[in-house]
């Protein structure tokens, strides 16, 4: 850190106009310094312990190994880190996901530049950030079972199938998902079957079709 008053910042976004939005919001409060944009969760991996930030800023898609992934990740290395997930995933799909996975908090990159910052501060100070609506559903499950207040078939996904759907749904071969997400063509094919078997679909034609409009309805509000 190159000011002892000014916390550190780390941004993993594959999308530059995105990187460069969230270091100018982050850069209008005097008590942040964005020190380092990385477009990739691996080399955010390699440099944890070199760039020791104090809070780290991950999109949910990346290429190569996930947000979710990573946030396991680091706090599997380095468990009191602070991380924000910042995404244009719907909240009711992946926040309480990389709640359980150890972030600390889950902001929609629709949201206003001031929740943003609303969300970094209470973050490095110790607190979760999710919306009250997230907030609400994380409680729900807490008093009535989780699987009582899913209300998307695709929220009945785990981590891995939901990644493994995305990825389908990005036009990639059983044998390129399984290269990427280091599993063996055998693994992501059991994977399949159990998202067909969820979404109650019959076949792996109706899997890819399912899978890609989903994508593309995620995607369709990124710029």
């Amino acid at each position: 850190m190159s000011n002892s008053f000014k916390k550190s910042v780390v941004l993993v976004d594959d999308h530059p106009l995105m990187r460069k939005g969230l270091a100018l919001t982050l850069d209008t409060d005097p008590g942040f310094e964005v020190i380092e944009q990385l477009d990739r969760g691996e080399e955010l991996i390699q440099r944890l312990d070199e760039l020791n930030p104090d809070l780290i800023i991950v999109d949910v898609s990346l290429p190569g190994m996930s947000g979710l992934e990573l946030v396991k990740h680091v706090i599997s290395h380095k468990e009191d880190q602070k991380i924000l997930v910042v995404s244009r995933h719907d909240e009711s799909l992946y926040a309480e996901r990389v709640i359980r996975a150890g972030a600390k908090g889950y902001v929609m990159k629709l949201e206003a530049s001031e929740v943003l910052l609303k969300a970094v501060r209470k973050v490095l100070n110790g607190g979760i950030y999710v919306s009250e609506e997230v907030s609400e559903r994380l409680l729900l499950g807490m008093a009535r079972g989780q699987k009582e207040v899913m209300e998307s078939p695709i929220e009945k996904l785990s981590d891995r199938e939901l990644e493994v759907f995305e990825l389908t749904g990005k036009g990639n071969s059983t044998r390129k998902i399984a290269e990427q997400l280091h599993l063996s063509v055998k693994t992501v094919e059991s994977y399949r079957a159990r998202i067909k078997t969820k979404l109650n679909l019959d076949n792996a034609t109706e899997l890819m079709v399912h899978a890609v409009k989903w994508v593309e309805t995620e995607h369709s509000d990124m710029y």
